[in-house]
């Protein structure tokens, strides 16, 4: 494909024309503090464990995510100025995610650098701009870029997660908009670290003649060069169809310092708000396509990102919650990811999970909750080295769970929740895959204690 900059000028057209807004204005500013925590107390004969039993590659759907001490703070604040303009400052910090261990008081966090405090978003939007309309805003900084997850699986399958700038406005009552965001897969590497590589060194005799080689250890001489992720995005979301309304995004995405076959891609995606099937309730249905390195998910950029001309797929989703009476609810997920040629470097991949988890209201502050998922995945004989058994997998989890909440509908937070996961695979092989231990299956024990607001 054809390397393309209009985008990128535009937008830096726009932000650039704007007017500063004078530290001596008028103004009247307000804050917002947000936050989230997600402390997952879980144990499998006696110890605390890393996996998530394939979760995260649509295999199973219960709350055996590793993260023991996930905790997230979002501070805004929003300044309003007497010639109607307006500013938003975000700040989303993060500690925890992804960190399966139970740490103590010694302070043995400073010692782990994985999973530690990080600052996930840090960016300014304006509006109000007397030159832009009402309806129109600009913003620059770090952040995530219309996120969407499934209810289930907890899968970001769209995002656009890093550093950028973007325009935002109404279009015949829609929103539309158009950014860039850039990302590096090696963001966080240790610069001054110097790695080796063996060589095949000549020796030379004191005339300066060859004599022989030896083998040595020598700095390596691969390219610094980094392999910067870029993605020019559209989007425009609301319209109307009758039973819902359609969001449409689509992005073109480059990688910098690749081989021509593997430095760029594209991905679209459609995306149905609706009702919960023509019943009560809500439900979200998406079909995205991706090629390249665009292909995880088409719409789902960040810093892993990336893919030559081989890796092509298709992803549908499909979930919600039903409000089947004043006792009953059920959230539900349909998602299908696979391969139209290669995925991941894996011919003919595919993943695909159908997941319940009905909930019965016992009184206020009390729920009973039970999840039901099926995932199976499958590629061509010799994927990622996998032969035999490991070629194909089916994946059953049965979960059962009392939470106690302050407000018990389906997503009633803060909420404490003691739950009893059973996960069974079809053989060893596929137990292996998620992180059972010879054996095929496993039965998980814990309290998930989260908390919104």
């Amino acid at each position: 494909m054809r390397k393309v900059s209009l985008l990128a000028a535009a937008v830096a057209t726009a932000l650039a024309s704007g007017v500063a807004l004078a530290d001596n204005a008028d103004k009247n500013d307000g804050w917002e503090v947000h936050g989230y925590g997600s402390m997952n107390f879980r144990m499998v004969d006696g110890e605390t464990v890393d996996t998530e039993f394939g979760r995260p590659d649509y295999k199973t759907a219960g709350t055996h995510g590793q993260s023991t001490n996930q905790v997230e703070f979002t501070v805004k604040k929003h300044s309003t100025y007497d010639n109607g303009a307006w500013a938003d400052y975000v700040v989303r910090s993060e500690y925890g995610n992804g960190n399966s261990y139970a740490y103590t008081s010694s302070g043995s966090q400073k010692k782990n650098d994985e999973a530690q405090f990080e600052v996930k978003e840090a960016y300014v939007e304006l509006g109000g701009l007397s030159f832009m309309g009402k309806d129109t805003s600009i913003w620059g900084g770090q952040r995530y870029l219309n996120r969407a997850a499934g209810l289930l699986s907890g899968e970001y399958w769209k995002q656009s997660s890093g550093v950028g700038a973007g325009l935002q406005t109404k279009l015949n009552g829609h929103t539309a908009g158009a950014a860039i965001v850039v990302a590096d897969p090696d963001a966080g590497a240790d610069r001054e670290k110097v790695e080796f590589e063996n060589k095949t060194l000549d020796v030379i005799d004191n005339n300066g003649n060859k004599i022989g080689t030896v083998e040595a250890k020598q700095p390596s001489t691969s390219s610094d060069e980094r392999t910067t992720l870029t993605s020019y995005d559209l989007y425009y979301y609301g319209v109307d169809v009758g039973i819902g309304s359609l969001d449409f995004d689509f992005k073109y995405m480059e990688q910098a310092n690749k081989d021509s076959n593997s430095d760029d891609g594209f991905g679209a995606a459609i995306t149905l708000n609706s009702s919960y099937y023509g019943m009560d309730g809500w439900t979200q249905t998406a079909i995205a396509y991706g090629k390249g390195v665009a292909q995880n998910r088409g719409v789902n950029f960040g810093g892993w990102s990336g893919g030559d001309e081989n890796q092509e797929s298709i992803f549908l989703t499909s979930y919600g919650v039903m409000n089947i009476s004043d006792n009953w609810q059920m959230g539900s997920e349909l998602t299908y990811f696979a391969a139209l040629d290669q995925l991941f470097g894996a011919d003919d991949l595919k993943r695909y999970i159908a997941a319940v988890r009905p909930s019965y209201k016992v009184n206020e502050n009390m729920r009973l909750e039970t999840t039901l998922s099926y995932g199976h995945e499958e590629g061509a004989d010799g994927y990622w080295g996998r032969s035999g058994d490991a070629v194909e997998s089916d994946i059953w989890n049965v979960e059962v769970a009392v939470p106690l909440t302050v407000n018990a509908d389906f997503f009633g937070r803060p909420q404490i929740k003691p739950y009893i996961s059973y996960i069974k695979a079809d053989d060893k092989a596929s137990g292996g895959q998620i992180g059972i231990d010879n054996s095929d299956d496993e039965t998980v024990i814990g309290v998930h204690t989260e908390i919104w607001f």
